[in-house]
């Protein structure tokens, strides 16, 4: 039997030669952007602040027609809120990697929405309802909802870095506080409504328009709660 002369083998190509920045490109894709979800929170955290604020004037203001200028112009603030919360909904779909639990940047973001919600739908009562007469109740509720958000705030920005969890949970049982306060507020301002308001419109307006201003700071309570849980989670 006759055997072929072994042939040189052919390469055809060069052999690979594998670059450093290929794999600090890799590692780059899964690196989380931390930075991105804790400003858009903040943004969240200044926006429901200042929309506190003007809701505050707005019921302080003696000017009916300035008033409900500036409770008319909430509602640019909640557009802008609906933004950032949109803009956080898609980073969470696009992140591989995440600060903290997907679950709670979710339910963080839900939760501070609402209170955008709520701040706008206060507003929109006293507009739609056409409610020229503030009364204290109302005063005393702006001022428990701008302490809740200022509160919730200062929990916010703290997550960035971690670095004083003590002021951190301070700010969010002010604002488990606040909520309690908003409670009681609510009971008073129902009892006294049932026993001295006649016009069952006028009841039905104001019961209305008390109930969705304690809500805002039940949802502040929500994100409060919320912030705790990711402090035990990442202390």
């Amino acid at each position: 039997m006759k055997y072929l002369p072994l042939l040189p083998l052919k390469h055809n190509h060069q052999p690979k030669i594998y670059h450093p920045m290929g794999l600090n490109s890799f590692v780059k894709l899964f690196t989380p952007k931390d930075r991105v979800f804790y400003s858009l929170f903040e943004e969240v955290a200044d926006n429901l602040y200042d929309m506190s604020k003007i809701f505050r004037d707005a019921i302080n203001e003696a000017d009916e027609q300035k008033r409900v200028q500036l409770l008319s112009s909430l509602e640019a603030f909640e557009h802008k809120n609906d933004e950032a919360t949109h803009r956080l909904f898609l980073e969470l779909g696009q992140n591989f990697i995440t600060p903290f639990d997907r679950e709670d940047i979710h339910y963080l973001a839900t939760t501070l929405d609402d209170v955008a919600d709520y701040i706008w739908a206060s507003s929109k009562s006293i507009l739609n309802y056409n409610i020229a007469e503030i009364n204290d109740t109302m005063r005393e509720f702006s001022e428990v909802i701008v302490s809740s958000t200022g509160s919730l705030r200062v929990a916010l920005k703290g997550l960035r870095n971690m670095k004083d969890l003590k002021s951190i949970t301070d700010a969010c049982v002010k604002v488990n506080y606040f909520e309690n306060q908003a409670d009681e507020l609510l009971d008073r301002a129902l009892k006294h409504l049932f026993l001295h308001e006649t016009n069952a419109i006028e009841l039905i307006k104001l019961k209305e328009l008390y109930q969705d201003l304690e809500i805002v700071t039940d949802k502040c309570e929500d994100s409060a709660n919320v912030i705790e849980s990711i402090i035990v989670k990442y202390s």
